[in-house]
């Protein structure tokens, strides 16, 4: 999301822009966007209170509505392939959920009280115990869309089902921090808290994957022995997630900001909220920290791991999104001749006819080929990193680019307008030419187009009325000076016959090129 309001997709494998939304009516910054879970539709919120939903392979907006707040963060319901409901998150008020087809929306709760009904909305922002208004609260979806994990002020996870918007468990976190972010791992079995306290809390999810509405619904009702219904759904709460650890740096005490986890959910990163700092720590899923990465004095805006490969990309506060990858090193051991590798030298003896061609076995193999067999090549092999490739079948694998119209340029009119003037130049006669055939200079036979036209020409009556130049040739040249640098012409012999000077214009006289003069 740029903050110009349009969206934009880049191909991670050519670095090439491969699709950008924008509404030419409205460019309002873009605060967060959500894929749907097979990649056909984009969920974009903006600063101007706005969710728009995009098709991404048609490129065109689908619906466009506007809120009371303006939404942080938006998701879209994982369950269908084409969803219209999404999880809007606003800087003011409680979480909500908008049916993109209809506008509708409906509160989530955000705290339970012991004295008040749970699913309960106060619409001045209040908690029902009449403390002050809540921050900014963090919810997501589960795997498949059943259940709500909301995180509020109190420092309290609230699981909420999805379609009737009760609560049916409450996990308390330790020390009763503000959660600023929740976030579940894609196979959804681990979920993780960021706190006010600078602490990182990591949970286990107990909940089956598939069906986890059904089972939660199961164990609310057969907990019912309780003084208090908050009671109850902390001991709910206890059969859902389990604090796995926590992550901090208890050395700088840094406060963090957008965690998340890596594609297989092993590893988890999280960036420096100091401004003027874009440092990145990974630690392992039990808690040992394992690398720290330190980037340019840019503050970190958001980031996001690869789902497949080990690769980082943030977005920094000047705009840049930097990618963090793996630092290959080459290898150069030595490998036997089946690529294994050796650690130390070996003799290796062959076998006296493993380098010899054996014609018979050659032919056995082509036996063996089935040459007609039909290949199939539209079907996308899937890939065994995704927790949920067994119900992928219909996402998207391929992007086609579009191409873009050219943009018309001036040049070339203004090249033929030019070619037209040389064309038009070079019909006419040169004046240049002309004088230095009268100067006696010689000039390249067919100087110009029309000299050529014209010489072909095999009718006279056809060419344009003209003036004939004689035009002496090179040996006639020659011999012109020649006789201009002698004394006097001398006078013809008595006996009647023609003098040198009268040979050698005779000479040249056969050596004439006649030359048309337009």
């Amino acid at each position: 999301g740029c903050s110009k309001g349009s969206c934009v997709i880049w191909d991670f494998e050519t670095k090439g822009l491969a699709r950008e939304f924008h509404d030419k009516d409205y460019s309002a910054s873009i605060t967060s966007v959500s894929w749907s879970k097979y990649g056909h539709r984009l969920l974009a919120s903006a600063t101007d209170k706005s969710l728009t939903l995009w098709d991404v392979l048609s490129g065109e907006k689908i619906s466009r509505i506007t809120l009371e707040k303006t939404p942080l963060h938006a998701s879209l319901q994982p369950s269908c392939p084409t969803p219209s409901i999404c999880l809007a998150c606003p800087l003011s008020s409680a979480p909500l959920l908008v049916d993109l087809d209809t506008g509708s929306t409906r509160f989530l709760p955000v705290s339970v009280s012991e004295n008040s009904n749970p699913s309960a909305h106060n619409p001045r922002n209040k908690f029902a115990d009449g403390t002050p208004p809540f921050t900014p609260t963090a919810a997501i979806f589960d795997k498949h869309g059943d259940l709500i994990y909301v995180g509020n002020s109190k420092g309290e996870i609230l699981i909420v089902d999805s379609k009737s918007i009760q609560v049916h468990a409450v996990i308390p976190i330790p020390g009763g921090a503000v959660v600023k972010d929740i976030v579940l791992s894609r196979d959804g079995r681990y979920l993780l808290t960021n706190s006010n306290d600078r602490v990182i809390r990591v949970y286990k999810n107990i909940l089956p994957v598939k069906g986890s509405g059904e089972e939660i619904r199961n164990i609310s009702s057969n907990s019912n022995d309780y003084e208090s219904h908050y009671d109850k759904l902390k001991v709910n709460g206890a059969s859902c997630l389990i604090l796995s650890c926590e992550l901090s740096d208890f050395i700088t005490k840094t406060q963090w900001k957008t965690p998340c986890f890596s594609g297989n959910g092993q590893w988890i990163v999280g960036a420096s909220a100091n401004k003027g700092e874009h440092r990145l720590q990974i630690w392992d899923q039990a808690g040992p920290l394992v690398k720290i990465l330190d980037g340019p004095k840019e503050a970190v805006i958001d980031l996001a791991w690869h789902p497949a490969e080990p690769t980082i990309a943030t977005v920094s506060v000047t705009g840049l999104v930097y990618i963090w990858a793996k630092e290959h090193v080459e290898n150069w051991s030595a490998f036997a001749p089946d690529f294994e590798e050796l650690e130390e030298n070996e003799e290796y003896v062959e076998r006296e006819d493993e380098f010899d061609l054996n014609p018979r076995e050659e032919e056995a193999e082509e036996v063996s080929i089935d040459e007609d067999a039909d290949i199939d090549i539209e079907t996308f092999e899937k890939n065994a990193m995704f927790s949920d490739v067994e119900d992928s079948v219909d996402e998207i694998v391929f992007l086609p680019a579009i191409p873009s119209p050219d943009v018309p340029d001036e040049q070339p009119v203004k090249c033929l307008e030019s070619s037209s003037k040389l064309e038009d130049s070079s019909h006419s006669g040169s004046p240049s030419s002309m004088a230095a055939v009268q100067d006696g200079q010689a000039i390249p036979m067919a100087s110009s187009p029309m000299e050529v036209n014209y010489s072909a020409a095999e009718d006279p009556a056809e060419l344009p009325i003209s003036k004939r130049v004689r035009r002496l040739s090179m040996k006639g040249l020659e011999s012109l000076q020649f006789e201009k640098d002698k004394t006097p012409a001398t006078k013809s012999k008595s006996n009647g016959k023609p003098a040198k000077s009268s040979a050698l214009d005779d000479e040249a006289t056969e050596d004439e090129e006649v030359n048309i003069e337009t």
